[in-house]
C-alpha cells in the first residue's frame, strides 16, 4: 500500500450561539422547536453524535448512510441537519429544491479538513486509471472529484463492487481505508486522514478497563486506530454498534466511539451497561467538538429565522450527485 496525503489540520477556537441572537430566556425551547417544525412543514435529522436532547426532538436519528437515505426520501420544505457541515452538504445535493439549514456553520469534521480538494485532485491525477472512493466525511468539492462515495456502513460493499483489476484510491480516513484492505484482501491507495476523535482513544486504558471489566465486550468504529480494532470484540459503523449491543447477549460494553450513540444505547438497553471509550488525558476528547457545536437554542433559531441556509452552485452540486447516487444504488 502507498499512503499519500496530509494530516489533518489542527482544531482551532470554536464558538457559540452567533452575538446579537436573541432568545426570549422564558420560551419552552422543545416546545418553540414542535412548533416551528410544524409550521415550517421541517424535519430534524439527528447524527448519533449529537447531544442526547437533541437526538430526542428529532425526526430521524442515524448514522452518515442513514441520514443521506432520509434526506433523499423527506417531503418536508425545510430539512434542519443537526450534524456537521458536510452532512448538510449532503442533504442539500440529494434536494436541491428545498431548504437546508444547519445549526452552526462551523460545525467542521477533521476528516474533511484533512483533504482539500485541490491537494485531493492532484493526487488523482497521479493516477488517472484509478477509482476513486471517498468516505462520505468529505466537502462537496472533493465528492464532486469522487467516483463513488462511501459511509463505514457500506464501505465494503463499495470496495467489492470495483473490477479487481481496477486500482483503488482511497480518501480521507486511512484507519477505514486500512481495516478494509486487511478484510478484504484488496491493496488500495490511502490518504492519510484521520478523525481526530476516533484517534484518541487510549489503548492502554482500554486493556486496564479490559481486565477491570472481564465480562465487558469491546466494540469500535473502524475510525479507530489499529491497535483498538485488533483488541475488539466487534467492529462496525455507528448504526453497526448499536444493533450489535441489542442484540448479544453480553449485558457490558465498551463503546470505542463517539459518546453520542451511548445514548441510544442505554435507551434500546437500559438493563445493559456502556462504558465509554476512555480517551488520552482527562478531557472530553470521545465527544466531537464539531457536533457539538450544535445546541437546542442554535436549532431555534435556525428553523425561526431558516439561517444559516446551506446553497452551493448548481454544477457543483450536479458533480457531487453522481458518486453519492452510485453509492446509494449498491446500498
Amino acid at each position: 500500500m502507498t499512503f499519500a496525503g496530509p494530516n489533518p489540520p489542527t482544531l482551532q477556537a470554536l464558538d457559540h450561539p452567533p452575538p446579537g441572537a436573541s432568545i426570549d430566556p422564558s420560551l419552552d425551547l422543545e416546545e418553540e422547536i414542535q412548533r416551528l417544525k410544524r409550521t415550517r412543514n421541517a424535519v430534524v435529522l439527528a447524527h448519533y453524535y449529537q447531544d442526547s436532547e437533541i437526538q430526542d426532538l428529532a425526526d430521524f436519528i442515524g448514522d452518515s448512510l442513514q441520514l443521506a437515505q432520509e434526506a433523499k426520501k423527506t417531503t418536508a420544505d425545510v430539512i434542519l441537519f443537526a450534524g456537521v457541515h458536510f452532512m448538510a452538504e449532503t442533504a442539500k445535493i440529494l434536494n436541491p429544491e428545498r431548504i437546508v439549514v444547519v445549526p452552526d456553520m462551523k460545525a467542521g469534521c477533521s476528516l474533511a479538513d484533512g483533504c482539500p480538494v485541490d491537494r485531493y485532485r492532484a493526487w488523482r491525477q497521479k493516477y488517472p486509471d484509478a477509482v476513486g472512493i471517498t468516505y462520505i466525511n468529505c466537502s462537496a468539492e472533493v465528492k464532486a472529484e469522487s467516483d463513488y462515495i462511501c459511509t463505514s456502513s457500506n464501505a465494503e460493499k463499495i470496495v467489492r463492487a470495483i473490477p479487481e483489476d481496477k486500482e483503488i484510491l482511497f480518501a480521507p480516513d486511512k484507519n477505514l481505508g486500512r481495516y478494509l484492505v486487511e478484510k478484504l484482501g484488496r491493496p488500495m491507495r490511502l490518504w492519510q486522514g484521520s478523525c481526530m476523535v476516533h484517534e484518541t482513544f487510549s489503548l492502554k486504558k482500554i486493556v486496564g478497563l479490559r481486565e477491570r471489566h472481564p465480562d465487558a465486550k469491546l466494540i469500535s468504529h473502524p475510525e479507530c486506530e489499529e491497535p483498538v480494532l485488533r483488541l475488539s470484540d466487534f467492529i462496525g459503523s455507528t448504526t453497526a454498534l448499536l444493533k450489535f449491543t441489542i442484540a448479544d447477549p453480553a449485558t457490558k460494553f465498551i463503546v470505542a466511539t463517539e459518546s453520542g450513540v451511548v445514548h441510544q444505547m442505554r435507551k434500546a438497553s437500559p438493563h445493559k451497561e456502556f462504558i465509554e471509550g476512555p480517551p488520552e488525558g482527562n478531557c472530553a476528547c470521545n465527544e466531537c467538538p464539531f457536533m457539538r457545536l450544535n445546541t437546542m437554542e442554535k436549532i431555534y433559531l435556525a428553523l425561526r429565522d431558516l439561517e444559516p441556509r446551506l446553497e452551493m452552485p448548481e454544477a457543483l452540486r450536479e458533480r457531487a450527485r453522481v458518486p453519492i447516487e452510485r453509492m446509494l444504488a449498491l446500498s
